[in-house]
């Protein structure tokens, strides 16, 4: 047969009919076609729609969080206000024993002093378009004339009336999207490539499809209005690795693509020995060597596990799972005190929404509701609580990891890792 890409009801059927057939497929296996929801509900958002997988989620909390609400003015991220919230529950979907556990016992300790305070440093998605031209010269030409040009360009593309933001009669979604706003262009050369950096506010949505048509509107915008420079124009690339999307990178570490959050907490040097059975200078001890670990094996990250709270957490609201990547880039630190320490975990480019794409499937749109995640200002918060969850898991698995032989720690993953009796 033709391995059909479409989910009508008929395409769905002779794929199953197909997996049915395969050597090892067995009589249990039909519970992969047993659909919990609709898959009419499931059809627009994946091609080859087959079977569901179904994930277990745990919650922990209650979490007590401070957060910032925060909003573009003047091209500068402000901190209009702050408020308290005691009863933030996080909905988790993995199969990692003990994550859990770790994450609950790092709130515990943290309620008990206070909570965490989350800060939230950037929000803007990046495109990268490359421009490659025959020479140096001409990207260098180019260059300077987008730094001359970038505030109309922009501009252009923010005008509410442009006409592309206008819904065609033959289409569902109109060629420039109205909700991504334009902040800066910048530039950078690379021989005869001309890199542009889009960097765009894309309010509750994270955004990557809208800033995609947008940039290609750009794109085209700019060939028209260069086409007497003489220049010979190669190639267009509307996404050439500079836009830091779905993965690690050293421009984007801290900050720049996603939503840049720094999670803050103090804890005594009683609460440290009490709720988590290790002391300031054992886990001095272990950032110590962990850095020198970190550095000469070429990490760019420098947490402990932060990839486990973000893909958690990402699973149960909607989220791109390829975003995980850029998402856990982190730095956590810890700073001695005279009473105890002050911890801070930075996540450099949360890339999250409470819009479109998979947070509009009906169980994301439970955990996000339960979140309160929806509404303006929903996806900064998303983010200030995953840096939040992430810090009190760092918290907690380091005290373990800290503990004498770490024998903490391996018996965390003794009792809880692998399959367990319920």
């Amino acid at each position: 047969m033709a391995w059909s890409h479409r989910n009508h009801k008929e395409a769905i059927h002779e794929r199953q009919a197909v997996l049915r057939q395969l050597p090892g497929w067995r009589d249990e296996d039909e519970r992969i076609f047993q659909w919990s929801v609709d898959p009419s509900q499931l059809a627009s958002f994946q091609e080859a729609l087959t079977g569901q997988m179904v994930m277990p989620v745990s919650v922990v909390g209650p979490a007590k969080i401070n957060l910032g609400r925060y909003a573009w003015q003047d091209g500068c991220l402000v901190e209009t206000d702050r408020y308290q919230d005691d009863a933030v529950y996080i909905p988790l979907a993995h199969t990692e024993g003990g994550l859990s556990m770790s994450m609950q016992r790092g709130f515990h300790v943290l309620n008990r002093a206070g909570g965490v305070k989350t800060y939230l440093l950037n929000d803007m998605m990046t495109r990268d378009s490359a421009f490659v031209f025959n020479s140096g010269d001409e990207s260098k030409a180019f260059y300077d004339w987008v730094l001359q040009e970038r505030e109309g360009l922009a501009a252009w593309l923010n005008d509410p009336n442009h006409p592309d933001k206008q819904l065609k009669p033959s289409q569902t979604v109109a060629d420039v999207s109205r909700h991504a706003v334009l902040l800066n262009i910048d530039a950078q050369l690379v021989g005869s490539v001309c890199h542009l950096l889009y960097r765009f506010f894309t309010g509750e949505a994270c955004g990557p499809n809208m800033i995609t048509r947008n940039a290609y509107a750009l794109n085209r915008e700019i060939v028209r209005r260069i086409e007497d420079k003489g220049w010979h124009l190669v190639n267009i690339f509307l996404e050439a690795n500079m836009g830091g999307d779905k993965k690690p990178s050293h421009e984007h570490y801290n900050g720049g693509h996603g939503k840049t959050v720094m999670a803050s907490a103090k804890l005594t040097h009683q609460q440290l020995r009490r709720f988590l059975n290790t002391t300031v200078d054992e886990i001095k001890r272990l950032e110590w060597t962990g850095l020198h670990g970190s550095n000469a094996s070429g990490m760019q990250s420098f947490a402990f596990t932060p990839a486990s709270a973000v893909a958690a957490l990402f699973l149960t609201t909607g989220q791109d799972l390829g975003m995980v990547g850029t998402s856990s880039m982190a730095h956590a630190t810890i700073q001695a005190l005279p009473d105890g320490a002050a911890f801070s975990l930075q996540l450099g480019g949360i890339e999250v929404g409470t819009v479109g794409g998979g947070t509009s499937l009906p169980h994301a749109q439970s955990y996000l509701r339960l979140l309160g995640c929806q509404g303006p200002g929903s996806a900064q918060r998303l983010a200030q609580i995953i840096a939040a969850a992430a810090l009190a898991l760092e918290i907690s698995a380091s005290a373990s990891m800290a503990s004498h032989g770490s024998e903490n720690f391996f018996r965390a993953h003794l009792e809880r890792g692998g399959n367990r009796p319920t």
